[in-house]
């Protein structure tokens, strides 16, 4: 053969499944001659771009990496002193290659079918009970997107649980002492929903206030002083008033947590216990509260209940798609947050258990008093009175201005403030860094060093008075005590990760989640040290490579948008439509018009959609769907009329939620412009659109995007996710901003998430998807999920009824299987739900956006092979219900009502089930070649709810369930 010298593998052809030959057949099997045929048959010629998207050429693996890498160099790591929540930390390497790096972790779903999620499950009570035994509450919730949000959210709940005494009040006091960050944040949840905001001194505080309902205060404070609180949370509870703490975990081995004061909730962030400071996120926040508060705790609870045969096994409880079932009546749009960064979190928490952790925080706050006194033996004042891990030294401006100049000369970063230098220490942190600081405030006055440290060091203590120094017990339970050494800490690592099913078992169908390729070149950049060890708030000239990557995402997604701008702040699809909506809100207050505030919503949109409008201020007004799925243009016109002085929005998902691209999009969009409202568009299934249509091309005015579904982050579990919102013109002037670092519009919202650009040591992996996949790449993808989906439409519609389908009879990227008519012999879908775990496949999106229903999803990263294997199971499931219509199979006593079979109870001597352990194990012949064994058998939700318990479960049982 002829030698090709030019480079000739496309990733396009590693990250889309379907060969050119599986093309041909896939096309023959649905009955259409072209690609191009299809997408006609799917999506309206009126809305079909007419040109490719303007992007940049495809770039190879390899080609990519060597020049992400000198953009990479851009960024300049400093030691940072900052603090302000966000700290440098040491990632174990057991845990950075085993977790952070690991596939088998980074590519499951959110635990919703708990037996083939266990491993990560039982990680996440690992993390409720490192925060509630560090913060000393009844109970904590398995992680939020940041602490600022957490913040917010502690206030919601707390203004949704007043007492009967405050019912009318209003106010929420914060000390102005709580992070800048977290105060603008407040400001933006406050005032949709009419809670009033006082931000000011803590001496300004008066309990006796009838329209006060809360506090929130900062411990350790943002100067880094403690203070006991205990009298005042007393004082608090004396007039009814809740209190609310933000607080950071490692401090509390040290301190008295809020808990023993009394706190009502304690909220942070658990970003030093061993993740990145990664430019400000992704970090998985915490939620502690009081078990009175345990059905408004907001985002997901992990509890302990038990399977079939009694044995212990855990879930996601209460909370579990909340927004589902009370929609506008919910008080949060949480859907899921950061469980990646929460499992790594306590992972580290079990690497150093208690004593380990005690010792971390000691020499942290070892290397801040040191510093304190060496100053003071050089005449600089420091006004701490107590303090963790961080002093303030007091300087005059000319001072300050010396010792910054230094600082930079010596690449450190100090946090000024006027009359004050702030310096933050922290686990990497060490006596050469101590003694580096010390001489950069020595030359700022001409002073050589002359200090004795050894005698400084010798008279080192931790030296806290009563009521701030901690004296309880924590991490007491065994799986925090055994696992220190890195052997056993692998092991333990990998135990877990065999219990879940993850990408890289089997094909996860999930529709509207689109579950596709995380690409290892796109992950690699992730645990760079020029991305992951950046300050969110540092110099900007530290982060060119960062501000290069944000500006060139921003054109690119706002090409593939056919917008104008895009904020990259929202780091959750959760966050991007509150985002969406909140600009919206802020142009119409722009243009005089406050009184707009319906917000148009179908009733098949996702769930989180009415609880964001709610939380923007919005009143929710449901417009029908017809019976095809379809949005009722009749209904959506009358209801557009009769609020048209007072329309906000219209939230439409495209494709629909009921996976069809509606013909009558454009005129679902003109008469809400009509109208004087905007179109709020959710970017759920964008993964249908990229290179074939746009938001910008059917009408929309705002949309958020999933980078976690159709940009490739992955879903980690359940988190990290980011939700960045691209806008139309008149929108780009009220994109977010952020207090401490210039971002957002010229008419900038405050902020929707704590960092000026939400998770942006993940956004790499999106920004190496669109780099090397390049317009047409991006494009054929789009096409391919589309093949894939009408592939398995046509294998199975002669086996399930295909709930909705567009004119052409075509879906789009995802269908819906109709499984109701089963009731009729008692098989619900649950019960296929957990029978395809048998077949080692996580079941598609059961029960929404229909009950009864399973949604599916193939994406366009599967192949032939793959699908067929999916189709296969499917098909053989439809065949096991058959035979229960037939009378061959008892109608409780089956296949699928006892599904999942565990590799125990096919082992069992005692095996008195009506079928072979082969057709409960081993239903077809591929599951023998590659068995998933579920962890469990299937487990009993409603004891878990009755018995909530949201911590490691008792040492006896732990103990014999290591045995």
């Amino acid at each position: 053969m002829k030698i090709n010298l030019s480079p000739s593998t496309k990733f396009e052809n590693r990250h889309n499944g379907p060969s050119q030959e599986d093309v041909k057949l896939m096309l023959e099997k649905i009955g259409a001659d072209t690609i191009e045929e299809l997408i006609d048959q799917t999506i309206p010629k009126s809305i079909q771009l007419s040109k490719a998207l303007d992007l940049p050429s495809a770039k190879s693996e390899a080609a990519f990496l060597k020049e992400f890498k000198a953009l990479a160099s851009k960024n300049k790591i400093f030691k940072s002193f900052i603090g302000l929540g966000y700290y440098d930390t040491i990632v174990p390497g057991v845990i950075l290659r085993n977790i952070l790096e690991n596939p088998g972790w980074y590519t499951a779903y959110t635990p919703y079918q708990a037996e083939i999620a266990q491993g990560r499950l039982e990680a996440l009570i690992n993390f409720q009970t490192t925060v509630m035994d560090l913060t000393g509450m009844e109970m904590a919730n398995a992680s939020l997107l940041d602490e600022a949000t957490a913040a917010a959210e502690a206030m919601t709940m707390l203004y949704a649980s007043k007492p009967r005494e405050k019912k009318n009040a209003n106010k929420f006091f914060v000390d102005q002492k709580v992070f800048p960050q977290t105060r603008d944040l407040l400001i933006t949840r406050s005032i949709p929903v009419g809670i009033e905001l006082v931000i000011a001194p803590l001496s300004a505080l008066d309990l006796t206030d009838a329209d006060l309902f809360g506090v929130l205060i900062q411990y350790p404070n943002m100067d880094g002083e403690v203070i006991d609180h205990a009298g005042l949370v007393s004082a608090a509870k004396e007039n009814n008033v809740l209190t609310a703490f933000a607080t950071d975990l490692l401090s509390l081995t040290l301190l008295t947590p809020p808990g023993e004061m009394g706190a009502d909730v304690v909220v942070g962030t658990s970003q030093r216990l061993g993740v990145p400071m990664g430019f400000g996120g992704p970090h998985a926040a915490f939620f502690a509260t009081k078990e009175a508060y345990k059905r408004q705790v907001p985002g997901r609870i992990i509890g302990v209940s038990q399977d079939r045969d009694g044995n212990k096994a855990y879930r996601m409880a209460l909370q579990t798609r909340e927004q589902h079932i009370k929609r506008e009546k919910a008080t949060s749009n949480i859907c899921t947050a950061q469980v990646l960064l929460a499992v790594m979190a306590g992972m580290y928490a079990v690497y150093h258990g208690p004593k380990g952790l005690k010792e971390i925080a000691a020499r942290t706050h070892g290397l801040a008093s040191l510093t304190a006194k060496a100053l003071k033996a050089m005449g600089f004042e420091q006004e701490n009175s107590n303090f963790f891990d961080t002093i303030k030294i007091k300087v005059d401006a000319v001072q300050q201005s010396k010792v910054k100049a230094f600082a930079l000369s010596s690449e450190m970063n100090f946090r000024y403030e006027e009359g004050a230098i702030l310096l933050s220490f922290d686990e990497p942190k060490t006596l050469e860094d101590v003694k580096a600081v010390v001489e950069i405030f020595a030359k700022s006055t001409n002073h050589k060093v002359a200090i004795n440290w050894n005698e400084l060091i010798e008279g080192l203590e931790i030296n806290l008075p009563e009521g701030i120094a901690r004296t309880s017990e924590y991490l007491s339970h065994p799986v925090f005590n055994q696992f220190h050494s890195e052997h056993e800490m692998l092991r333990y690592i990998k135990r877990l990760e065999n219990k879940d099913l993850s990408l890289v078992h089997s094909m996860i169908s999930l529709g509207s989640c689109t579950m596709k390729l995380n690409a290892t070149t796109e992950m690699i950049p992730v645990t760079w040290p020029e991305f992951g060890q950046l300050h969110p708030f540092c110099p900007q000239d530290q982060a060119a490579g960062y501000y290069e990557l944000f500006q060139n995402l921003r054109n690119w997604l706002s090409e593939i948008t056919g917008f104008a701008d895009t904020s990259l702040q929202p780091n959750s699809g959760a966050q991007g439509e509150y985002a969406g909506l909140m600009v919206i809100r802020a142009y119409h207050m722009s243009r005089g018009d406050q009184h707009r505030n319906i917000a148009l919503i179908p009733t098949s949109a996702h769930g989180t959609n009415p609880a964001s409008a709610v939380m923007a201020g919005m009143k929710v007004v449901l417009v029908k769907c017809d019976e095809r799925g379809n949005i009722d243009v009749a209904d959506l016109r009358a209801k557009a009329t009769a609020h048209s002085n007072d329309l906000a929005c219209l939230m439409v998902t495209y494709p629909s939620t009921h996976g069809v691209f509606e013909e009558a999009i454009q005129e679902i969009c003109q008469i809400i412009h009509d109208n004087g409202g905007q179109v709020y568009m959710d970017g759920a299934n964008m993964n249908a659109q990229v290179g074939l249509t746009s938001p910008g091309s059917i009408g929309a005015d705002v949309c958020h995007l999933n980078l976690h579904k159709t940009f490739c982050i992955p879903h980690g579990g359940g988190g990290p996710g980011m939700g960045p919102i691209s806008v139309a013109e008149q929108l780009v002037p009220f994109l977010p901003g952020n207090p401490l670092v210039q971002t957002g519009g010229t008419k900038a919202i405050h902020a929707v998430s704590a960092a000026p650009f939400g998770s942006a040591s993940i956004l790499p992996i999106s920004y190496a998807y669109i780099a090397m996949m390049g317009a047409e790449g991006l494009t054929n993808a789009t096409k391919m999920a589309i093949l894939n989906a009408n592939y398995i439409k046509t294998k199975l519609e002669e086996h399930y009824p295909i709930l909705y389908t567009g004119i052409g009879g075509r879906a789009a990227h995802e269908m819906i299987l109709d499984c109701r008519a089963f009731k009729e012999v008692g098989i619900e879908v649950e019960d296929i739900a957990k029978r395809l775990m048998d077949y080692g496949f996580h079941a598609p999106t059961v029960s929404f956006p229909v009950a009864g229903t399973l949604m599916v999803e193939p994406t366009e990263s599967e192949t032939v092979s793959e699908l067929d294997r999916f189709c296969d199971a499917m098909i053989a499931i439809r065949a096991e219900i058959q035979e229960v219509y037939d009378g061959i199979a008892d109608k409780e006593n089956n296949v699928l009502k006892n599904a999942p079979h565990t590799a125990n109870l096919a082992l069992s001597d005692a095996w008195d089930l009506p079928y072979t352990r082969e057709k409960a194990v081993y239903p077809l012949p591929y599951v023998k070649e590659n068995k998933f064994w579920p962890a469990v058998r299937r487990i009993d939700s409603a004891y878990g709810d009755r018995n909530l318990i949201c911590s490691c479960i008792p040492v006896e049982e732990f103990a014999s369930e290591v045995e």
